[in-house]
């Protein structure tokens, strides 16, 4: 893909949000062209995502796994661990659980050995971090080795994200899920804002 359409392909790219554990790296292929690669374990979703980017190259299996296993074949990486267990609804369900690890696995792991640049973003946790983001962007803390600044978007609809309807969160996120993708409304409540991943991206001087 040219440089000129990067941009807009990368708002593309990161406003899927369809988090179970989801792994988006890219390498370059010429000093114009880059090459991205979407990894997600569930194969419905992933379906989804290559029905939306058929140009992308999806790989479905255990992207916690994928990112030890590859790192180094990657110039950048965005990770977005599973936030369920982070977020501040958990304090509201009656079932307690541990919080999911990953997130620091992978905070840890590319702070130590990765040399590109990278990103990995979740939900603000009920907790204070075990480790520091650098940012929080809308409603997402972002870890990353570059200094990000801070970020409020404005709402693109009105009230809670789990009040909204499929069609609202839809058009608000400008994504259309194909007719037979079940569980529409919790894919589209895990969406990150298209502007997040193009304002972060900026930030970097990627774009």
């Amino acid at each position: 893909m040219m440089r000129k359409s990067y941009t807009k392909r990368i708002r593309e790219l990161f406003d899927d949000g369809f988090s179970t554990e989801e792994l988006a790296i890219m390498y370059r292929v010429s000093e114009y062209q880059i090459k991205l690669v979407f990894v997600e374990y569930k194969q419905d979703i992933a379906d989804v995502y290559k029905q939306l980017f058929p140009n992308d190259t999806v790989i479905v299996t255990d992207a916690h796994q994928y990112l030890l296993d590859h790192y180094k074949e990657f110039d950048f990486i965005w990770s977005s661990p599973p936030c369920p267990t982070h977020s501040r609804l958990r304090t509201a369900i009656k079932e307690k659980v541990y919080p999911d690890m990953t997130l620091y696995q992978e905070i840890v792991f590319l702070q130590k050995w990765f040399y590109g640049d990278w990103i990995v973003e979740n939900v603000i946790p009920y907790y204070e971090p075990l480790i520091k983001p650098v940012a929080t962007i809308d409603r997402h803390y972002v870890w990353s080795n570059r200094p990000i600044a801070d970020k409020e978007f404005a709402r693109v609809y009105k009230g809670s994200v789990t009040d909204q309807s499929i069609t609202t969160l839809q058009n608000a996120y400008g994504i259309q899920l194909p007719g037979h993708v079940k569980n529409k409304r919790k894919l589209l409540r895990n969406v990150a804002l298209p502007e997040m991943g193009a304002y972060i991206m900026t930030q970097l001087g990627v774009v």
